[in-house]
C-alpha cells in the first residue's frame, strides 16, 4: 500500500458545491512542476475540469515556478494539465457533465508513491440559501452528539 502525502486542498468545494461522485485521477506534468509540487506549492482553490476532444484538462489550477530550474526548462504556471483517467470514466463522466448541467472541480493534490494524483468531484453548485441550511444542520448534529456525550 502506496502512503498519501497532501500537496494542496479545496476546502471551498465542499462548501460551494454539492458533491455526488468522487474519482482519482493522474496528471500529465512536467520536471520542473513535479519538482515544485515536492516543495509542496500549489493551490487548486479555483480548478475545475473542462472535457474537450475526448480527454480531460485541468484548468486553473496555479502550480508556481521551481526556483532552481532555468527560464528555458521551466514551465507556465496557470497552464492546462492533462488529466490521465480511463476511457470509460471520461465518457461516463463527459456525458454526465453535458447531460445534467454539473460540474467538476478540483478537490485534493496530493502524492501517491511517486505519482501525483488529482481527486476530482461531480457536483452541482450550491445556492447562498443551501450553504446556510446545510452549516446549520452540521452545526446541530455536532450540538446533539455533544449533548449525548455529557449525558
Amino acid at each position: 500500500m502506496s502512503r498519501k502525502r497532501n500537496i494542496a486542498e479545496n476546502r471551498k468545494a465542499r462548501r460551494s458545491f454539492e458533491l455526488m461522485e468522487r474519482l482519482e485521477a493522474g496528471l500529465s506534468l512536467r520536471g520542473s512542476e513535479v519538482k515544485s509540487l515536492r516543495a509542496g506549492r500549489a493551490d487548486i482553490s479555483e480548478a475545475y475540469v473542462r472535457f474537450q476532444g475526448g480527454e480531460a484538462w485541468l484548468v486553473d489550477a496555479h502550480i508556481p515556478q521551481y526556483a532552481q530550474a532555468g527560464p528555458h526548462n521551466n514551465h507556465t504556471p496557470r497552464r492546462e494539465r492533462k488529466l490521465l483517467l480511463s476511457s470509460t470514466e471520461l465518457r461516463k463522466w463527459t456525458r454526465k457533465v453535458q447531460e445534467r448541467g454539473l460540474t467538476v472541480v478540483a478537490l485534493k493534490l496530493y502524492f501517491k508513491g511517486p505519482w501525483v494524483k488529482v481527486e476530482i468531484g461531480l457536483g452541482r453548485g450550491r445556492k447562498r440559501h443551501d450553504k446556510r441550511q446545510a452549516l446549520k444542520e452540521r452545526t446541530d448534529s455536532r450540538d446533539m452528539a455533544r449533548a449525548m456525550r455529557r449525558g
